[in-house]
């Protein structure tokens, strides 16, 4: 059995930074989050920081990076998460931005809550709702979520009618694409073909009262670990058994109960989904294994100046970037 882990165990890093909503961790142990002033924050072993800023034409309002990814060569991939329009931006340690995918079927990306590559080069991203203001969708009714894929045939949606989309990652194997439907609460995926295209949707596990899913990622057992905001927990889903299992929470049982409220009610603003109840974790939204065997994670947040750092029970499965170069890295 895989124990339990403590807050005793999680020690907080960086100061600074805004939004922290991702954090990527190279092999060499360079760790990177998201930020919202523009672009990724690179973080030192002293918690001091540096900002590899953004600047396009494309964007007068700056980028507003979301969930962010490695490309091959040690560049940035960025979902941008404006407020009214969305895209996904490579950008290079130098700060040059270059567009990847700004439209599909002909219409522009709504804001986009996330983006991806996989081992064969492909290029995934999420949208959580085509709804604006995007908070209108943080209902067990959200449908408008959507994930697209990039590749050499050019870009389309693959699946649609998502509840409020978030990350996705193909499984270790290839054999499927896991997503998080994060207001429905729902872990789901798709089978996988090899020219990208994707079987009939299969729900893997729907979580608890006010465990909202987020972050994803593998580790070496085949389970799937979990970020869940509101509930400030870190969940692992047995994918063949759908049996969700605790084992980090920080949950204040009063927020948990008011947002989930809210939702079911229809009546969730952003002022509701602005503070965390008092939870350290501050809305924890993404998990990087990493560390010496990947027995540990770093864990990003919405609504912290910094991110945190855990040991894992267990090891986590190399993601795709552990294979790649990362010159810069």
């Amino acid at each position: 059995m895989v124990p339990l882990m403590q807050m005793q165990d999680v020690s907080f890093h960086g100061s600074g930074l805004v939004r922290p909503e991702c954090v990527l961790v190279a092999p060499d142990g360079a760790v990177f989050s998201a930020d919202f002033r523009g672009g990724v924050a690179a973080l030192a072993a002293d918690g001091s920081h540096r900002l590899i800023r953004g600047e396009t034409a494309e964007l007068p309002d700056g980028l507003k990076p979301n969930g962010i990814a490695f490309e091959p060569d040690g560049a940035f991939i960025l979902a941008h998460l404006g407020n009214a329009e969305g895209g996904v931006f490579r950008l290079a340690r130098d700060g040059q931005v270059t567009p990847l995918l700004r439209e599909v079927d002909g219409v522009a990306l709504p804001p986009t809550n996330y983006a991806v590559r996989d081992a064969t080069g492909r290029l995934w991203a999420t949208v959580s709702t085509r709804l604006s203001p995007r908070h209108l969708d943080w209902t067990p009714r959200a449908c408008t979520g959507f994930i697209v894929l990039q590749d050499e045939r050019g870009s389309r949606i693959v699946a649609d009618g998502l509840g409020y989309t978030n990350e996705c990652m193909p499984s270790p194997d290839g054999r499927y694409l896991y997503v998080n439907e994060t207001y429905t609460q729902k872990l789901s995926r798709f089978p996988l073909r090899a020219d990208g295209t994707l079987g009939p949707k299969q729900v893997v596990a729907e979580f608890a009262a006010g465990e909202y899913p987020d972050g994803l990622a593998f580790d070496e057992e085949g389970q799937v670990w979990v970020t869940a905001i509101v509930a400030n927990r870190l969940l692992r889903v047995d994918p063949t058994t759908g049996r969700v299992t605790r084992h980090l929470d920080a949950g204040v049982p009063e927020h948990i109960a008011r947002i989930a409220r809210g939702s079911a009610a229809g009546t969730l603003a952003p002022q509701d989904m602005a503070e965390a109840g008092g939870s350290p974790l501050a809305n924890v939204s993404s998990l990087a294994f990493a560390g010496p065997g990947r027995r540990e994670a770093w864990l990003g947040c919405l609504l912290a100046d910094r991110i945190m750092r855990t040991p894992m029970p267990v090891a986590g499965h190399p993601p795709p970037h552990w294979g790649w170069p990362l010159r810069g890295g």
